[in-house]
């Protein structure tokens, strides 16, 4: 089922998320209602917090970018990021690794806004996937970057707080206007 994407203004998109403690027939459903919502905005990243949950849960799937490359190693051996997706990411640790590098960054919660982000290339990444499983592996390139922005929404942090001053000053007409729609919205539905 496609739900519906929160957008900027809606308080959900600030709340951290809960940690899971099992997965249960309820998780196993919200992550595949992900990714089919995910897949629909042709996004390739996806935290539960866009969807309305404030759980510690993250798709990924970025097999069908080819413009900014991705890599991926478990235990220091090159792995097929292909072979690795979709990813489904429960109470994901990260380890920041390596120089920083701006990136062209957008969100689905934020539509038509785009900006550079500066991010650390390489991300460690300790989380259980979709059968409750341990997973390890570090990340570099455009899988790197989405396994940040969605962490960062795990815990209540948006792309926009990540910009640099004059990006969101340039922005701030776009982000006000997306603000005021989505809290008129939620006060329409609250009627």
């Amino acid at each position: 089922m496609i739900l519906k994407v929160v957008k900027y203004g809606n308080p959900v998109l600030r709340k951290k998320g809960a940690r899971i403690e099992s997965v249960t027939a309820e998780i196993k459903k919200l992550i595949a209602d992900m990714f089919e919502t995910m897949y629909a905005y042709k996004g390739v990243g996806l935290a539960a917090q866009q969807v309305g949950h404030a759980v510690q849960l993250t798709v990924i799937d970025v097999r069908g970018v080819t413009d900014r490359p991705s890599s991926l190693e478990i235990k220091g051996e090159p792995v097929d990021v292909a072979e690795f997706m979709p990813l489904v990411l429960i109470n994901p640790e990260l380890t920041l690794v390596g120089e920083k590098a701006a990136g062209p960054e957008g969100c689905l919660s934020f539509p038509e806004v785009f900006a550079e982000i500066t991010r650390p290339q390489l991300v460690d990444v300790k989380a259980s996937n979709e059968k409750g499983k341990p997973i390890e592996f570090r990340a570099d390139g455009l899988l790197s970057r989405a396994i940040q922005h969605e962490w960062d929404h795990l815990h209540g942090i948006l792309f926009i707080d990540r910009m640099d001053k004059k990006t969101k000053e340039e922005l701030r007409p776009d982000l006000d206007v997306l603000q005021v729609e989505t809290k008129a919205e939620l006060a329409a539905e609250k009627k």
